[in-house]
């Protein structure tokens, strides 16, 4: 099979020569462009073996056959094979190591797999870059994970944000990403407008955990928009600062606040259990107090959608996948290098999401959020 496709790689590079300089090889035709002048080779990797090739030269000019790439040399379908490899977190050695199990004897590099996977880069920048308009998305979950980059020959912390949304008919959709530097305000607010600038329209909630500016940013770019924090991060919090022992009986007490039947009684019981739990821990009251109105804003919606929308673990569970997949490069050698395969793997999880028959709300209850949000208000949901 390897000498048969050798030779028919062969066979068309010397009739796309022929028809190039209007002569095959000892032919006197008065069409004749230029002169053959030997040959030089060219390994080509193929799932059939590496395939010794012979490059022909020419006496005046250049010639390179169309079917293969600069330097590249591996085939389309070997291609592809490292390229999905990659996206699934294999490593660059077990890549190499799969290529030669293909019966490509010579293997393939590192550095020659970060130039096939370099070509991701145009389909994850489409995908960064395309429309939002044309659709409302009520709610959006907005989080960070942290991978390791190197910056200036130095390995630093580089922060992977990512936003997905919930639209009209209860679909989630992949909004956007980014790499930065850090989680500041000013990150936080130049990702949300970069969101805003595509089209990203209808926000009322953002779910997202306290992450430093962010607030700030939310109410700066999507005005009207409320800010709900995520009950898992704010009860990790919380057990932060109280002792071990009492751990478990302050986290059943903060559950039974969103364990409540409507808005009124969740709003009452966090008074109720903040007044109970300050008498031996002061702090934990005043968190309780001074965060209410972010940790209950989901109050403010369709009660069916409170368990969807109380916290991000919807997003935990993605940014998860990114690690997972991260984690076996280890340190990326840019931060482009991290955006490209953060990016493909969102764009694998957004098509997912898209022919999957589930949705993450359904049709039906995205009805009632128009209805229940201009009948109901935070001030009114207030006790008394």
């Amino acid at each position: 099979i390897r000498q048969a496709a050798q030779t028919i790689y062969q066979a068309l590079i010397e009739a796309e020569l022929t028809s190039v300089i209007g002569a095959a090889p000892n032919q006197r035709t008065p069409e004749r462009l230029a002169q053959r002048n030997g040959h030089r080779p060219r390994l080509l990797a193929t799932t059939a073996g590496d395939l010794e090739l012979r490059i022909p030269k020419l006496r005046a000019g250049s010639f390179f056959p169309s079917l293969l790439e600069r330097r590249r040399r591996v085939d389309q379908a070997l291609f592809a094979v490292v390229m999905e490899a990659y996206l699934h977190g294999v490593s660059t050695r077990k890549v190499d190591d799969l290529v030669r199990a293909l019966g490509a004897d010579s293997g393939i590099s590192k550095s020659e797999v970060s130039r096939i996977c370099a070509d991701l880069d145009a389909e994850v920048g489409a995908f960064r870059d395309r429309s939002l308009a044309g659709q409302t998305f009520p709610y959006v979950f907005v989080d960070a994970t942290y991978c390791k980059a190197r910056v200036n020959r130095r390995v630093v912390a580089q922060a992977v944000v990512v936003a997905t949304g919930v639209c009209g008919d209860g679909r989630r959709e992949v909004l956007g990403f980014a790499v930065g530097d850090s989680e500041d305000g000013a990150f936080w607010t130049q990702f949300l407008r970069s969101l805003k600038a595509r089209g990203l329209g209808g926000v009322q909630l953002v779910i997202a955990d306290a992450h430093l500016g962010l607030r700030q940013a939310v109410q700066a770019v999507m005005a009207g928009a409320s800010m709900q924090r995520c009950r898992v991060h704010f009860l990790r919090n919380v057990l932060a600062s109280v002792p071990k022992g009492s751990g478990e009986m302050v986290a059943a007490a903060i559950r039974t606040i969103f364990a409540q039947p409507d808005a009124a009684h969740v709003h009452e019981q966090l008074d109720v259990i903040a007044g109970m739990l300050g008498r031996q821990f002061p702090k934990l009251e005043a968190m309780l107090r001074d965060s209410a109105e972010e940790l209950l804003a989901f109050t403010s919606f369709p009660i069916s959608h409170w368990k969807k929308i109380w916290s991000t673990n919807p997003l935990e569970r993605l940014n998860k996948e990114v690690k997972r997949r991260t984690d076996v490069v280890g340190v990326f050698p840019n931060p482009d290098a991290l955006l490209r395969l953060a990016g493909a793997v969102l764009v694998e999880a957004h098509d997912e999401w898209q022919v999957s028959d589930r949705r993450y709300l359904s049709e039906g209850s995205m009805a009632l959020l128009t209805k229940a949000t201009k009948e109901v208000t935070p001030a009114q949901l207030m006790p008394a």
